[in-house]
């Protein structure tokens, strides 16, 4: 099986907030990456990466850089097409982060495709198949630049919507007390109830201080999680605040590549491993993630793209819960969606996904 094409297109979606009809205007459109790998026998994988800045065409050139290197290889080889990239990609020299790590990322998810549909096999099922059915929570429904009387009206409407699980955000722009952010958090759990699981989101915005004597105040709202607390490559800052709190720390989607993540795991940073499938480079370095994660006993949560992210967290015995934030829901043809709080993995060979009909066209107008 040899590599025939690779091809890529910017796909905009608008930045609206579905979950619970959140305020229009929340932004700019958001742009995708979207690749496929098609080869001589006639299968296609798909990818999709993203920036989420002004580097987006950047990046698409990256990717098609990258795509053109493995016309003739085996998308089998995940490992020789990733060392392979690396190595043209100077990454001895620039580092796993950045552009190149994201444009590796849809290529390796495009090929772990393929590798599915070769065997006729959910991702899923390649990777371990613990599970058929795993947990997601809504996320970018409470965010911190919505007014607090919408924050109350969209938990209400989530909880409505079947969702046992949801995320909201603190560290809000402008000037803030601690005060203020626990209202937020205070107005949300009295919308949901004691039962429904909480987390809570910062961004990085905090320092280690602000992030131990805010978070301490947070405590009395029993959170399921504090993320992103400080600098994500601060370890030891993070590891500061995981001792000083009781609810746990999660930290992870801001990483790029492998070894940081020794780094953090080994200076017990977090208490729960999120993992970005864009910026450690894709399924093949997820996993490793997560195996790693599973030697220190932590627990592996996903950031974004719930779609793919539900076969990697199906598959692995550490997997929590796929955070389902619908930003790449319009890229594909009917995507997997959380029913009551769940999400089933698609049972199709690879992915299961299938880009959207306008995709397609605009993939089919090229060749």
């Amino acid at each position: 099986m040899k590599i025939e094409r690779v091809q890529s297109r910017i796909v905009s979606v608008p930045a609206d907030e579905p979950l619970a009809g959140g305020p229009a205007g929340h932004g700019p459109p958001r742009d995708f990456v979207c690749v496929s790998v098609a080869t001589k026998d006639g299968l296609e994988g798909i990818g999709v990466t993203f920036f989420g800045a002004a580097l987006t065409r950047a990046l698409k050139e990256a990717v098609d850089a990258l795509g053109a290197l493995i016309v003739g290889d085996d998308p089998r080889h995940t490992e020789a097409v990733a060392d392979k990239l690396r190595t043209a990609g100077g990454t001895g020299t620039a580092g796993p982060g950045g552009i190149f790590t994201l444009a590796l990322s849809a290529i390796d998810t495009a090929l772990w495709d393929i590798k599915g549909k070769a065997a006729n096999l959910p991702v899923a099922s390649l990777l371990g198949g613990r599970r058929t059915k795993v947990p997601a929570y809504a996320s970018g429904a409470l965010m911190r630049t919505f007014p607090l009387n919408h924050l109350a009206k969209a938990a209400e409407t989530l909880v409505k919507n079947g969702y046992t699980q949801m995320k909201t955000q603190a560290a809000l722009l402008g000037d803030t007390t601690p005060q203020q952010e626990v209202e937020r958090i205070r107005v949300v759990r009295q919308a949901i109830g004691p039962d429904v699981a909480l987390m809570c989101d910062v961004n990085q915005r905090w320092t280690v201080d602000q992030a131990i004597s805010i978070g301490r105040l947070f405590e009395e709202f029993h959170l399921a999680w504090l993320e992103d607390v400080t600098a994500a490559d601060d370890f030891a800052g993070l590891a500061r605040v995981a001792r000083q709190l009781d609810m746990p720390v999660t930290g992870g989607e801001y990483v790029y590549g492998i070894v940081p993540f020794r780094h953090m795991l080994e200076a017990r940073s977090v208490d729960i491993a999120m993992i970005d499938l864009f910026r450690v480079g894709g399924i093949t370095q997820w996993t490793k993630v997560a195996g790693m994660a599973e030697a220190f006993n932590v627990p592996v949560v996903s950031h974004l793209i719930p779609e793919i992210h539900v076969h990697l967290i199906a598959a692995i015995p550490n997997g929590r819960v796929v955070e389902y934030m619908p930003w790449t829901m319009r890229l594909f043809e009917d995507p997997p969606v959380p029913v009551r709080g769940e999400m089933t993995v698609p049972t199709g060979p690879g992915l299961g996904l299938r880009f959207s009909a306008e995709i397609r066209r605009r993939f089919a107008a090229a060749e």
